[in-house]
């Protein structure tokens, strides 16, 4: 784990219309930022009801083979676990930078009395990887989340599968399995990509993506992805 510093700024020029989750608990708005892939501005709001009732609930552990991704916390605090250990963050610790093959997860910190918000930077770097974490994964991550943790919809591990290998993330096994992280990309993407392909999961939805072009193309390139890749889908 490695920090340095980066400018706290605002950043409100050339933002984009944001993406809201969890009846409006978490709000994402990508901002710019040179020599990133993805930049996105988070904002937590703690006492949410959907957030204090998902409190127990924390996000998969997981790690991204191929970029090194960064968090700079704005306002507040922010948990974040990397190999096990969990920080509690704020803007005083500038900038966190989580190395490729990492296993780590961020959400609110534990709840404190006077506390209402927590609003941080995510940024990560690109790769020549054609499935990667950006602004398309995360749009459709946030949107499957509402269809299970609002909406109610069952959630189904091959779909998060499916979804994280289009990310470049891999959910990670426990760190005593010998070769632990290459068997758990194996399994993103033969269970996420093949299996869940071939049962009809798809990677990325039209009702969830603002560039529905980028997402065919990269449908097709793999072989059961590639019937997903229909540029007038209704979903």
């Amino acid at each position: 784990m490695n920090s340095s510093t980066t400018p706290n700024s605002e950043m409100q020029s050339d933002v984009r219309t944001p993406v809201i989750a969890f009846d409006g608990a978490i709000t994402t708005v990508t901002v710019p930022l040179p020599n990133r892939c993805f930049a996105f501005s988070v904002t937590f709001l703690l006492n949410h009801e959907k957030l204090l009732s998902l409190a127990k609930e924390k996000p998969p552990l997981h790690f991204h083979p191929y970029q090194e991704e960064f968090i700079t916390v704005l306002e507040g605090r922010l948990a974040v676990e990397v190999e096990g250990v969990e920080h509690i963050l704020t803007s005083a610790d500038g900038e966190l930078s989580i190395k490729p093959w990492t296993n780590h997860r961020l959400y609110p910190p534990p709840h404190k009395d006077g506390e209402s918000v927590t609003r941080f930077l995510l940024s990560g770097v690109d790769t020549d990887e054609t499935y990667k974490l950006d602004e398309l994964f995360f749009e459709n991550w946030y949107g499957y989340q509402d269809a299970v943790f609002v909406h109610g919809e069952a959630i189904s591990i091959i779909q998060v599968m499916s979804m994280f290998d289009a990310g470049g993330s891999y959910m990670s096994l426990p760190v005593w399995i010998p070769f632990s992280k290459t068997i758990a990309r194996a399994m993103g993407v033969g269970l996420g990509r093949w299996v869940g392909g071939f049962l009809g999961y798809q990677p990325y939805y039209k009702k969830w993506s603002t560039d529905w072009g980028l997402a065919c193309r990269r449908m097709k390139s793999t072989f059961l992805q590639r019937r997903f890749a229909i540029d007038d889908k209704v979903d």
